[in-house]
């Protein structure tokens, strides 16, 4: 390994930990600087101020604390893209409420319309007659019948008018309480987007934190890494599977759960990406919720919703097209396939993928549809 790349390993983990693992005493990290005016390819001998060319690749528990780092990274970023789709799903909700709003505002500005243009036709009605009220002319009349029809006449126009005049009253009041509420949904749909934005920021700082870091590595190491990663899964799987709680599981799906589960499996392959939900790209959740509302099940959008919200089972009774939650804080979901497996978008630069339903800390197991 050239001097050079020892280098990149110690910023590597640096960066990463923030601790002095690789520089703690009786390991070697970068090769030290050449003495001054030694030549570059100089100095093989164990001379105190002797060069050195070259120096052994990372060690397997300085790739481990790579690895975890990786993981809080990573695990993080997952947080942040939650608060991101639950602010920008509120946002949508909130833009539909003042869509509907801005309705009936209008519907209410139309018959505003109307009901004053009612009672401007009661005001010439009455100014046509001489400005006299109804009642003086029925009281001139000598014809007992004309005096009855034309007191209920007059109590039917009196009626009409007042509730006209009422109508009229509880129209502006409504008119300006769709204002108010139109104002303040504004506000909150700028509060929503301004979260998202601020999460946004937040998901692409910890990716391009973790990217750092693996960018960092040799090809030799991150093949290493990725073996760790896999035995680390390998190592959480055998535990789940070992505490017997799939003895006696009935690998049984309704409908509804069979199609979900062929549809998550159809996007094998497909790129992890925060915030997508389809069809090309998916995050975690963005998977899970397509793959139910595939089966006609509408589920909330984001893994910690779906864990607050939908039915809980217990692990001994999940069955195919449940989703298991995983991480203390409902960070991550996964679509439950059968037979100890899971299907999941794991994270940013990896894929769809079908894993161990067991090889990450499961927070609990929820039912949709139930």
């Amino acid at each position: 390994m050239a001097t050079g790349k020892r280098g990149l390993i110690s910023a590597a983990v640096a960066v990463v930990c923030a601790v002095t693992v690789l520089t703690a005493p009786g390991t070697a990290l970068a090769a030290p600087d050449p003495t001054p005016g030694a030549s570059a390819g100089s100095g093989s001998g164990s001379g105190s101020g002797s060069g050195t060319t070259a120096s052994a690749p990372a060690t397997d528990s300085e790739l481990e604390v790579v690895r975890k780092k990786l993981n809080d990274l990573y695990h993080d970023a997952a947080l942040a893209t939650d608060e991101y789709n639950s602010a920008e799903e509120l946002a949508d909700q909130q833009s539909e409420e003042i869509v509907g709003l801005a309705r009936r505002i209008v519907k209410g500005q139309e018959k505003l319309a109307e009901l004053r243009e009612r009672a401007g036709a009661a005001a010439r009605a009455q100014y046509r007659t001489g400005g006299l009220p109804p009642q003086a002319g029925l009281m001139l009349s000598d014809d007992p019948r004309q005096f009855l029809d034309g007191a209920g006449r007059i109590l039917q126009g009196e009626r009409a008018t007042d509730s006209t005049l009422t109508k009229l009253e509880q129209t502006q009041q409504d008119l300006e309480q769709y204002a108010k509420d139109a104002s303040a949904g504004w506000e909150k749909l700028e509060a929503n987007r301004r979260a998202a934005e601020r999460a946004k920021k937040k998901i692409k700082k910890q990716i391009a934190a973790a990217e750092k870091v693996e960018s960092e590595l040799a090809k030799e190491e991150k093949v290493r890494l990725a073996e760790l990663e896999r035995k680390a899964a390998d190592r959480a799987q055998d535990a789940w599977l070992d505490t017997g709680v799939l003895d006696g599981s009935d690998d049984s799906a309704s409908g509804a759960g069979r199609t979900a589960v062929a549809y998550a499996k159809d996007q094998l392959g497909k790129a992890y990406e925060w915030g997508a939900e389809g069809p090309n790209t998916f995050d975690c959740s963005g998977l899970t919720s397509q793959a139910w509302a595939a089966a006609g099940v509408p589920i909330p959008r984001t893994s910690q919703e779906q864990w607050r919200q939908l039915k809980r089972v217990s692990a001994e009774d999940m069955r195919p097209g449940d989703l298991i939650i995983y991480n203390a804080d409902a960070s991550h979901v996964a679509l439950y396939v059968g037979d100890g497996a899971m299907v999941h978008s794991p994270r940013p630069g990896r894929t769809v993928t079908i894993a161990g339903a067991g090889s990450m800390p499961i927070l609990g197991v929820v039912r949709p549809g139930a």
